[in-house]
């Protein structure tokens, strides 16, 4: 912990890492490396840069070598300066571009967009809250959709016919296009462009999303998040500091309760058939992945969104703003809390068309207005 014009920082110190296992898609006989079939370009240039000044040994795995001369110099993502030792996969499944797909050009921007609907996703839990979030969308702003019930917002939005209509980004790089969700997470179909994931996280530190939907693990009384520790297992935060703590609007989005949740739609309204069995909403959180008070002291507006009601941050903690047609509050709201949240005098039912299977004719509104 360091004191800096009177505010305290957590300051961490350099790894000093002496192996990069790196992987990229073309390499020359001097090391070059190329990285056209990857969907990403994560840091690999600035893990091997570090690795070399330490004296190490950088590896990366690829699909081909080419000799000399036969790679663009304005592709090259990891000159061979950096590069020790090269491995060549000897089949594709050696060689995944993501934990669930061997090659999608999509993800490199080649071939057709498809203008035939893709199969609508099923009126679910986690597509009932990505419709909530995205009636909060704006046109024109850049975005971060979390993993879980955030990343089924861009499926949404695709189904709405408005994907164009916003920036989406994810924190390995991509910029635009309409991001991958479940072992496909961090790659984007069809992106505008590809930073490395050290250049996007400049651009989040220095507050450049306008809009985060991120997941909502675990939410106390005061309003502060835990997604990155359970009890001894240790997910870890990720970037979900950087992003929630600098975004202009934060939208956290999931489930009400975790375990074996049941529920029933598609005709307006919302049933419980069986709750889940694990609380989310709790008196004090495990750890603090997000603060609320840093939230309230940088008027940040949040939002904490789930299948049946949603809430906001304010001064005392979190105000319950709106609930689910079909939902009975004391029964399947504020007896599954730990804490009694506020109620507004303005408690709002959500609205209906969220709650209904088929498309909800969404529209997006500017920055001063909310979506209709």
């Amino acid at each position: 912990m360091l004191e800096i014009k009177g505010k305290e920082y957590l300051f961490y110190d350099r790894l000093d890492a002496n192996v990069a296992l790196l992987r990229g898609t073309t390499a020359d006989e001097s090391g070059n490396i190329t990285m056209e079939d990857e969907c990403l370009f994560c840091e690999n240039l600035a893990a091997a840069q570090l690795v070399t000044n330490m004296g190490g040994t950088v590896i990366v795995q690829v699909k081909r070598m080419v000799k000399n001369g036969e790679l663009d110099p304005q592709q090259v993502r990891i000159p061979g300066i950096f590069v020790n030792a090269v491995v060549i996969a000897e089949t594709e499944e050696d060689h995944m571009q993501t934990f669930a797909e061997v090659m999608n050009h999509e993800y490199c921007g080649r071939g057709q967009q498809q203008q035939t609907k893709k199969t609508s996703r099923v009126l679910d839990a986690k597509k009932i809250i990505a419709r909530r979030a995205a009636l909060e969308l704006t046109q024109g702003a850049v975005l971060n959709y979390g993993i879980g019930a955030p990343e089924v917002i861009a499926e949404v939005t695709d189904e709405e016919g408005v994907t164009e209509l916003v920036k989406a980004t994810v924190e390995p790089g991509a910029i635009g296009g309409t991001p991958a969700g479940g072992l496909s997470f961090g790659a984007t179909a069809f992106p505008e462009a590809i930073i490395t994931q050290d250049q996007m996280f400049d651009f989040y530190d220095g507050g450049g999303i306008d809009q985060a939907f991120l997941g909502l693990a675990e939410c106390d009384q005061k309003g502060d998040l835990n997604v990155s520790k359970f009890g001894p297992k240790i997910a870890g935060c990720g970037g979900f500091i950087n992003i929630t703590q600098n975004a202009k609007q934060v939208f956290f989005c999931g489930t009400f309760t975790a375990g074996k949740l049941q529920i029933s739609s598609g005709d307006g309204q919302l049933t419980i058939i069986e709750d889940g069995h694990i609380r989310k909403f709790i008196n004090q959180v495990q750890q603090i992945t997000f603060s609320s008070d840093t939230a309230r002291a940088n008027h940040k507006p949040v939002l904490y969104i789930t299948e049946r009601a949603v809430f906001r941050l304010v001064d005392a903690g979190l105000e319950l703003i709106e609930i689910a047609p079909g939902i009975d509050l004391a029964r399947d709201v504020l007896d599954q809390m730990e804490f009694m949240p506020l109620i507004s005098d303005q408690l709002k039912m959500m609205d209906e068309r969220i709650f209904i299977d088929k498309p909800m004719g969404l529209t997006l509104a500017h920055s001063t207005e909310r979506a209709a």
